[in-house]
């Protein structure tokens, strides 16, 4: 086998929540956003990403149909391969770790990219970046310094934080072995986190570095985001 063909990429895409907080009647992965899926538009830019070989879609139990049917419309040309979701953010993980577990074994993939779907706007850029840095270094997570935070102490004074907090963003890249030997002791463990990069970090010894988050990589979790995020996206296409 070639050294080009052992260096495989998997970009995997988590579609298995609910839209409870954003109001969605369902799973707000598929909410329309600016003339398509929510979905479709995480997919695409993992998809623009020339480091990606293949792509996987985690869906929620009982949707398969739906994702199919989402992405053969709006994505006719990228081949995308299914795997149901669980019952959490970690079990999903985990679920898409087992169906990749014989190619990471086999050492025919090196590196997996996690990414939400309620993340439409990452470009393939943060793409490259995470599987750059996870390849050269173990892991590699998005970040954007929080400073719209204060806090309150006895006295209910508020005062600024000192601006050692910081938001993470997907997409997250791991080198694929680490993430499957965290997953595994993980779940040795009963542990379920709701971070992928807590577990890599937590079971490993693995190296994690931070890269520069983008604020426009807003993450539809609540009603106002859905229009900032449509009203985003139909500004990047229009140009």
């Amino acid at each position: 086998m070639s050294e080009t063909s052992t260096r495989l990429a998997v970009g995997v895409v988590l579609a298995a929540g609910m839209g409870t907080r954003v109001g969605a009647d369902g799973n707000k992965a598929y909410l329309p956003l600016a003339g398509r899926s929510m979905v479709s538009w995480a997919v695409e830019a993992v998809a623009r990403c020339a480091q990606v070989d293949r792509i996987v879609l985690v869906f929620r139990c009982g949707e398969r149909e739906l994702a199919e049917r989402t992405l053969a419309a709006e994505l006719p040309g990228v081949t995308v391969e299914f795997v149901e979701g669980g019952q959490t953010r970690h079990g999903s993980e985990e679920n898409v770790l087992d169906h990749l577990a014989p190619d990471i074994e086999a050492g025919d993939v090196d590196v997996v990219l996690i990414h939400d779907a309620a993340r439409p706007l990452a470009g393939p850029d943060m793409m490259d970046t995470a599987l750059t840095t996870a390849r050269a270094h173990g892991g590699a997570i998005p970040v954007l310094a929080m400073t719209d935070v204060v806090k309150v102490d006895a006295a209910d004074d508020i005062s600024a934080v000192d601006g050692t907090l910081a938001r993470v963003q997907t997409p997250q890249a791991f080198r694929a072995r680490a993430l499957l030997d965290a997953y595994r002791l993980a779940a040795d463990a009963n542990f379920d986190g709701t971070d992928t990069s807590a577990c890599v970090q937590g079971f490993t010894a693995t190296e994690v570095r931070v890269f520069p988050g983008a604020p426009t990589n807003v993450k539809v979790t609540f009603g106002p985001d859905v229009r900032v995020a449509e009203l985003l996206l139909a500004a990047r296409h229009s140009r």
